[in-house]
């Protein structure tokens, strides 16, 4: 049965169901006043009088044993027998709709009707989906199972079918880290970098025990941040140390994770761990001790760089903390008096921030362009400053609400500043 046979099947029910339903619903509602029926007892005056009898009976048995006397069992009698002729033995049959009521619902419902039909009609994309899903199911499923690694060529034919029926199978099979992993190298493969972390993110969160999950996350996370370890990716990488210490991916993303966030000496000491291990078998790991090498090189160079720059110390003023929220950044720039773009800047999550403080070191290793850089720009003479703003968007342009701090003029021969954050932008 082809998609296009089963749709017809499926508005045929629907309009007979709705027309049913209208009959129902409708015309007992649209009836004549003459078609109404005779008026019923339907307030049971029968289950009054027995009630009556019974709330009798209950009074004359506490007259009996003395609860009350003659004039309270004649008041609350009186009393009883009030409430049963007050009670209306026939109900006042309901109003029927006038004229325009009726015309109102006969003109009204088939224009809500069609305008329903004029905004929800459209459902192609819907249609799309099940003809892909007819034609490349089967091969999707069976690529997000493992039992193939590479689709055929004729299912690229459609190639937003092909990945909206991947989507669709995996949201489907939300529990299975395998899938998620498989999407996120598709995504990854489409150059789509966040999706696929997103991706692999659910896909760890579902298996973290899963080494390989793991490491992919770690890596990912690792390049998606700049090469920099936050505290999730650091997480992760000391997880997988402990269950595999010798493991060389986390080793790597750590000395370099380290030597980004400036801990020199904690990027060589996972350097000599890695060296130590290749060195028991030189003729396996010769082009990665290479590697090591010009890693180190390379490490002792940042090192140099750093020891030029200039160690900021960030506080933020007391009355202003109460309003940094947890998704705010802090924006740490040196730039021109005069302005233009920063000769180099840094931008840190505020979870790094310390009961108010934070110290960080600006130089070259963190300028903007390379043909821009902070030490010539030093050496030249030029008057140079230092500002800090914490972003509630997180944006590098400063906008209305964002905490900053006044310019601190950077001395040619100063090498630490103190820079306090202590008004809002308004």
């Amino acid at each position: 049965m082809t998609v296009f046979s089963t749709l017809v099947i499926f508005i045929i029910f629907s309009l007979l169901v709705a027309l049913l339903a209208a009959l129902i619903v409708i015309v007992p509602w649209l009836r004549s006043s003459r078609d109404a029926p005779d008026p019923v007892d339907n307030r049971l005056i029968d289950l009054n009088v027995d009630v009556y009898k019974s709330r009798l009976r209950e009074l004359a048995a506490d007259k009996a044993i003395g609860t009350i006397d003659d004039a309270q069992y004649i008041a609350q009698k009186t009393e009883l027998e009030r409430q049963l002729l007050d009670a209306e033995q026939i109900a006042t049959p309901m109003q029927l709709p006038s004229l325009k009521g009726q015309l109102a619902l006969i003109v009204c419902v088939p224009v809500l009707a069609i305008c329903a039909y004029v905004l929800f009609s459209d459902r192609s994309d819907v249609f799309d989906l099940w003809r892909a899903q007819d034609r490349v199911g089967d091969v999707s499923e069976e690529l997000l199972s493992g039992k193939i690694d590479v689709l055929p060529e004729w299912a690229f034919e459609d190639g937003a079918g092909l990945f909206s029926t991947i989507q669709t199978n995996v949201h489907r099979n939300a529990d299975d880290s395998y899938r998620w992993m498989v999407l996120s190298e598709i995504f990854l493969s489409f150059e789509e970098p966040e999706s696929a972390l997103e991706a692999l993110s659910r896909a760890y969160r579902l298996s973290p025990d899963d080494k390989n999950i793991a490491a992919e996350y770690a890596q990912l996370s690792f390049l998606a941040n700049g090469g920099s370890l936050d505290i999730e990716t650091r997480r992760v990488l000391e997880d997988i140390l402990k269950s595999d210490p010798d493991n060389e991916s986390a080793q790597m993303l750590m000395a370099r994770g380290e030597a980004k966030a400036g801990n020199y000496e904690q990027a060589q000491g996972w350097i000599a761990k890695m060296r130590q291990r290749m060195e028991k078998n030189p003729s396996d790991d010769r082009h990665a001790l290479t590697g090591l090498d010009e890693l180190t090189a390379d490490i002792v160079r940042q090192q140099a760089q750093a020891n030029e720059g200039i160690d900021i110390s960030v506080t933020v003023n007391a009355k202003l903390l109460p309003l940094i929220t947890a998704n705010d950044v802090l924006f740490v720039a040196i730039r021109a008096a005069e302005g233009g773009p920063p000769y180099a800047a840094k931008r840190i999550p505020i979870s790094s921030l310390k009961q108010g403080n934070i110290s960080l070191s600006l130089s070259n290793l963190d300028a903007m362009m390379a043909d821009r850089t902070l030490q010539p720009a030093r050496a030249s003479g030029e008057q140079l400053v230092v500002t800090a703003r914490i972003s509630h968007s997180g944006n590098a342009i400063s906008v209305s609400g964002d905490l900053s701090s006044n310019p601190v003029v950077l001395k040619s021969d100063q090498q630490q500043v103190n820079i306090e954050i202590n008004q809002q932008v308004p």
